[in-house]
C-alpha cells in the first residue's frame, strides 16, 4: 500500500513539474514575441564579448539580432563596430571609429539618409528583428520620435529626386567608357559627340555639383552648358578622361 502511495505521489510531483516547465515556456514565448525596449546602456551588453549572449546590432533605432552572422559581428569580424550599437552614419560613412560610430545623420544628403533606410529593410528582410532602441528614433514607449519621421521623410525625398534624375538623364544618352591603369580612362559615342554636362538635380540629391558624359548629335552642340573635354577634338566621337 505504502509503495502504492510513493509511487502515486511521485508521479504527481513530476506532472507539477511537467506543468511548471510549460507555464515557463508559455512565459518566455510570450515575452520574447513582444518588442522589447533597449536603453543604451542594456544594448552594449550585446556586442559579442560575451558567447552566452546574442550578438544585437541597431539602426536607425530598429534593433536586430544578428548572430547568425557571428563570424562576421562577432569579435574579430570585419563588423563587430556594429554590435551593441546604433552606428547608423558609419553604414554611409564609411567611418568606424570614434565620433563616427553614431546614430546621427546630421548634415547628411537625402541620397546618404536613403541609403540608411535601405541597409535597415536589409537586416529587416535578413536578421530577426527583436525590438528598438530607446533614444533619437523611439521614445520610452517605443513611438516613433519626429526625427525618425524625418529620417523616413528625407529618404522619401531622396528616393524621388533619384527616380527623376534617371528620367531626365534617359532622355539623353551617357557615354560608354572604360577605364585601364595602364592607359587611364576613356569615353566614346557610337552615335553623336561625348560632352560633359551638369546633373543639376545633384545638389538636391548630395548637396554637391557633379558632371556626367553625354552623347550630343551635331545638331544638339550649340546648346548652353556643354563641355568639350580638355585635349579632345570638338567633333571626336572618343576623348580621354
Amino acid at each position: 500500500m505504502w509503495l502504492k502511495t510513493l509511487a502515486t505521489s511521485h508521479l504527481s510531483r513530476i506532472a507539477v513539474l511537467v506543468l511548471f516547465i510549460a507555464f515557463l515556456l508559455r512565459f518566455y514565448i510570450n515575452n520574447t514575441s513582444q518588442q522589447r525596449l533597449f536603453s543604451t546602456q542594456e544594448l552594449s551588453l550585446f556586442n559579442g564579448t560575451d558567447q552566452g549572449l546574442p550578438i544585437l546590432l541597431g539602426i536607425l533605432g530598429s534593433v536586430f539580432d544578428v548572430t547568425k552572422g557571428k563570424t562576421h559581428y562577432g569579435l574579430g569580424g570585419g563588423y563587430n563596430h556594429f554590435a551593441g550599437r546604433d552606428a547608423s552614419r558609419a553604414f554611409v560613412s564609411g567611418n568606424f571609429t570614434g565620433d563616427g560610430l553614431t546614430d546621427s545623420l546630421r548634415n547628411l544628403s537625402s541620397t546618404e539618409v536613403k541609403s540608411v533606410v535601405d541597409w535597415r529593410d536589409f537586416y529587416l528582410r535578413s536578421y530577426k528583428y527583436v525590438g528598438k532602441l530607446v533614444g533619437r528614433y523611439y521614445d520610452s514607449q517605443g513611438n516613433p520620435t519626429k526625427y525618425l519621421k524625418g529620417v523616413e521623410a528625407k529618404a522619401a525625398r531622396g528616393a524621388q529626386l533619384l527616380e527623376q534624375q534617371k528620367i531626365e538623364e534617359a532622355k539623353q544618352p551617357s557615354c560608354s567608357s572604360r577605364w585601364s591603369q595602364d592607359e587611364g580612362g576613356e569615353v566614346w559615342c557610337d552615335v553623336g559627340y561625348p560632352r560633359l554636362v551638369q546633373r543639376p538635380l545633384e545638389i538636391a540629391l548630395t548637396g554637391k555639383m557633379s558632371k556626367r558624359c553625354a552623347c550630343f548629335e551635331e545638331s544638339q552642340l550649340d546648346q548652353p552648358g556643354l563641355e568639350v573635354y580638355e585635349g579632345c577634338d570638338y567633333h571626336a566621337n572618343r576623348c580621354k578622361a
